[in-house]
């Protein structure tokens, strides 16, 4: 009988090579490319709770409070499913063909936004953009962190994330600009708004061009020569020199299927998974529900009209990027498990304390502003360090997907409910019940910093390979 032929043996030193790389141009390039995602996202939540109070106001939509928050409800699952399905394409056929299919699909989806006609075209396209946003997700996170050097990836990570702030900072000024009365007719204002998201991505469609494809990808599906070529250009741009002594790994190239990925989830990493889910879910649960239905907030309960929705969201943007770029450093240099348990920690007490003065009535629209900017401030970067976690804790071959179906999961928990229960809560008029949303996400923000003290993972200044050992390795 004959035998199968015993698979060619792989041996590359490509991963530690790209861990020892200095910081240069070329990494600049990789974050401001790809963690435009980031910016797009925020851009896009942040418009649609600055123009809740124009949709509603439009003769041609004349959204409810309810509408809004379904709108909201289906961006949230059109970023799962796109997560989901691109996360999978990801790993399959690589993370720079992907990254550009996910940023077309989101330019056409939201320009289309621009043109809606009523609630079910809106809630259409808004259901697309999201799904380009989820499918960036999976493509970029895996991307950003198989190319940044293993001691600067955590704190990178979480900057890329919270830039996210920087879009909902532009977003909130946009729509200041475009709503302000006799600017604009009513139902034209926010049509340009989302114009916004489709001029910032075409000029990053152009940036990727120059993004290669990962080197860590390309070498453990079998494509070692292609992959010495990625990486020596790499160094060139870098200025660094490949070194002799660099670790090296041995890889067998074979085909990995959803077969390995249940495997790997449930039997090799079963803490893990628990563990993804938790940040996940209750970081979801935390910011769509209360971020999706902010401006809500200040229009019914302190009169905020409309058109100055933005000028409350930028210093709460501001405290969101903010914890992030102060805090990332301390998530390499202090480590995973303290952090990210301190920072989710943090997040809940306050969100706790905010909750029972507003209900009280003891706080205005400029003071719940500012305790929101506190909140966030730690609560940006424990929803940063969420998916920093889940990148980071399995194996390369099918880390996208595994970003997607933590997002996908997590979010189909926390976060697809949370904009339309929120919106119903905001409806009654009443603060108590508000109260008690509030409440629950801070219990499970605390939740998930006891587990983090339980079952974190300590991956900083780790190689990928080290945290989690390839599908594909040979030892």
């Amino acid at each position: 009988m004959l035998q199968a032929p015993t698979p060619a043996i792989i041996t590359s030193d490509i991963a530690a090579r790209l861990d020892r790389l200095p910081w240069s141009r070329f990494h600049t390039l990789v974050v401001v490319a790809l963690g435009i995602t980031w910016i797009l996202d925020g851009l896009e939540v942040t418009l649609a709770g600055s123009v809740s109070g124009a949709l509603k106001a439009s003769p041609a939509l004349r959204l409810t409070d309810a509408e809004i928050g379904l709108a909201g409800s289906l961006y949230v699952t059109g970023a799962v499913s796109g997560a989901m399905l691109f996360g999978w394409l990801t790993d399959r056929y690589g993370r720079r063909r992907l990254f550009n299919v996910t940023l077309g699909l989101y330019l056409a989806a939201t320009a289309a936004t621009a043109f809606s006609t009523d609630f079910w075209t809106f809630a259409l396209f808004r259901l697309l953009t999201g799904a380009g946003i989820g499918g960036e997700y999976a493509a970029i996170n895996s991307a950003i962190q198989e190319l940044i050097p293993a001691r600067l990836r955590g704190r990178t990570d979480l900057l890329v994330n919270g830039s996210f702030w920087i879009g909902a900072a532009l977003g909130a000024g946009g729509a200041v600009v475009l709503l302000e009365p006799g600017l604009f007719a009513p139902d034209v204002g926010w049509r340009l708004a989302f114009g916004i998201g489709a001029a910032l991505g075409l000029v990053i469609l152009y940036l990727r061009r120059f993004i290669p494809e990962s080197p860590r990808w390309l070498m453990t599906h079998g494509r070692i020569a292609e992959a010495e070529r990625v990486m020596a250009d790499i160094e060139r741009t870098c200025g660094a020199s490949r070194h002799a002594d660099a670790a090296r790994i041995r890889l067998v190239h074979r085909r990995i299927g959803l077969l390995d990925v249940a495997r790997t989830l449930f039997r090799t990493y079963p803490q893990r998974s628990v563990y993804g889910l938790v940040l996940m879910a209750s970081q979801a649960f935390f910011y769509n529900a209360i971020f999706f239905t902010y401006a809500l907030v200040l229009g019914r309960f302190f009169g905020v009209p409309a058109e100055s929705i933005g000028l409350y969201i930028l210093p709460f943007a501001a405290g969101n990027f903010l914890g992030p770029l102060l805090l990332g450093r301390l998530f390499d240099v202090i480590g995973r498990r303290p952090m990210i348990a301190f920072t989710y920690a943090a997040s809940g007490l306050l969100l706790g304390i905010t909750a029972l003065l507003f209900v009280q009535g003891l706080l205005g629209a400029a003071g719940l502003t500012m305790a929101w900017s506190v909140v966030f401030f730690f609560a940006s970067a424990a929803a940063s360090s969420a998916y920093l976690t889940v990148g980071e804790s399995f194996p390369l071959e099918m880390r996208a997907l595994a970003i997607a179906v933590f997002y996908a999961f997590g979010t189909a928990l926390g976060g697809v409910v949370g904009p339309w229960l929120f919106g119903v809560l905001i409806g009654t008029g009443e603060r108590t019940a508000i109260g008690w949303g509030y409440a629950f996400g801070a219990a499970l923000m605390l939740i998930a910093a006891a587990v983090t003290l339980r079952i974190g993972v300590a991956a900083e200044r780790r190689s990928l390979e080290d945290v989690a050992r390839p599908l594909s390795s040979a030892e």
